[in-house]
């Protein structure tokens, strides 16, 4: 078995047993909007920097760091160029602004936002934000699961 087979496997079965519930697909695709370009993150970073003036430039080193570890995923799509999941089985619950898949730039933003802002807070936030970002997008149909956890490892070496 080839390992597109294996991650198409996965799709399937997350999205039977996962996504079907109700509100799942709902949560995700909001998950997903939150995330896209990472202003979702920026947005964070921005109301933090608004209320907490003492740590202003952390709270912009976060919107910096999300931002950035979104840029270094889409130079890593443009170059390796695998496209998204097509596989009848699989069902895509979201529209997406590009065709290309490797590294997720959802689960990259999130992993360095979450790191970045565990930092600042002391609290376990890529325990608690990582999870379920990546999650989403396979219930979404939008990734592979090897494209999350690549895109969570870049999100975690950028921050």
């Amino acid at each position: 078995m080839s390992s597109a087979s294996s991650e198409v496997q996965i799709l399937q079965t997350i999205q039977s047993t996962i996504a079907s519930r109700p509100g799942v697909v709902s949560t995700a695709r909001g998950m997903s909007h939150f995330g896209e370009h990472a202003l979702g993150w920026v947005a964070v970073a921005g109301i933090g920097a608004a209320l907490d003036k003492p740590r202003r430039r952390q709270w912009a080193g976060v919107a910096v760091g999300a931002v950035g570890a979104h840029a270094a995923s889409i130079v890593i799509k443009r170059i390796v160029r695998r496209p998204r999941p097509n596989d009848p089985s699989i069902q895509v619950n979201v529209s997406t602004p590009s065709k290309l898949s490797f590294p997720s730039s959802h689960a990259t933003s999130t992993t360095a936002a979450a790191v970045l802002l565990g930092r600042l807070t002391g609290l376990p936030l890529p325990a608690l934000l990582v999870p379920p970002m990546l999650l989403s997008r396979l219930v979404l149909g939008v990734h592979y699961p090897t494209d999350v956890l690549a895109g969570s490892a870049l999100g975690a070496a950028s921050a």
